[in-house]
């Protein structure tokens, strides 16, 4: 009789499991509603608004109805988190469970009630977005740049915070530079990540666009549209142009491009007169371009 109790328990989730353990769930509105922080209680569905630093903008339906029919079987097992905000609660994670919670027309949820500033808030959120396997590389891109523009972390410190190495932070907030048609084929599935970064080799948008639409075309795959790609940077074009570059210019770009270890962008004119421009994406890069340089703090 016990094991039946217990197994009919767990079936209804998280929320019976509460229930029968008699755990304290107070109201929001409870007269000690301030001393729920820290505890899972049982949250009326209504009471809960959603993330507004939510860093993903699509959510499976297919997915959704799948996690719905779960839940209306086993209940909610992981209960969603949540925080106070005046006399409501804002979620910090758990947006596809509360949404399917909310599909089935379940009125509460079980939460977890913590402490969390607005930039908590958005570095939670995106942290646990970035984790997702079924986020595509430009939201992943987005998450990224939004945590070094937002919480002002360095792509060192941001590749610890989400558990990747800076090369690979790096190579997904690069495909923040293709143009914006090229970004909006790769979230719809019509091109890879791969595809991205063999595109990021081409300086020219009209010609990225240009790939972009034979890949498309012709079904390239990765490797064969990265060999595209260099072939085409090899190919030497038909009509001569007139470099007006100086030689010395010219035959110093590369000795340039190893010295700061990327492309240093050098425009002359005949006369030898021109500018050296030097990009960088942080304030680390920054940094190590001054050190290079050896240019102190004074």
């Amino acid at each position: 009789m016990a094991k039946a109790t217990k197994k009919q328990a767990l079936g209804r989730g998280l929320s019976a499991l509460l229930k029968e353990n008699d755990m304290t769930v107070r109201s929001a509105n409870h007269e000690k509603a301030t001393e729920i922080i820290g505890n899972i209680i049982e949250l009326e569905l209504d009471q809960i608004e959603v993330n507004p630093f939510q860093p993903r903008t699509y959510f499976d339906e297919e997915a959704l109805k799948e996690l719905a029919d779960s839940i209306k079987i086993l209940g909610v097992i992981q209960p969603i988190t949540v925080r106070r905000v005046d006399d409501q609660f804002q979620l910090v994670s758990g947006e596809r469970r509360f949404r399917a919670s909310k599909l089935i027309g379940n009125k509460t949820i079980p939460a977890y009630i913590r402490l969390a500033n607005d930039q908590e808030m958005l570095e939670m959120a995106l942290v646990e977005n970035i984790q997702r396997k079924n986020l595509d590389p430009i939201e992943v891109a987005l998450s990224y740049q939004r945590l070094i523009d937002e919480i002002n972390l360095t792509q060192e410190e941001l590749g610890g915070r989400v558990g990747k190495k800076r090369s690979t932070v790096t190579n997904y907030l690069r495909l923040l530079k293709l143009d914006p048609i090229i970004q909006t084929g790769m979230r719809d599935g019509f091109v890879s990540m791969g595809h991205g970064r063999a595109l990021i080799n081409i300086e020219n948008t009209l010609i990225q666009l240009e790939v972009y639409e034979k890949i498309l075309k012709d079904g390239l795959s990765v490797r064969q549209t990265e060999a595209f790609v260099a072939n085409m940077k090899q190919e030497k074009p038909n009509n001569p142009v007139t470099n007006t570059t100086p030689s010395f210019v010219s035959e110093s770009q590369d000795k340039f491009n190893r010295f700061f270890g990327q492309k240093v962008a050098i425009s002359a004119n005949a006369k030898g007169k021109g500018k050296i421009a030097i990009p960088f994406s942080s304030e680390e890069e920054f940094n190590k371009i001054k050190a290079l340089l050896n240019l102190g703090d004074s």
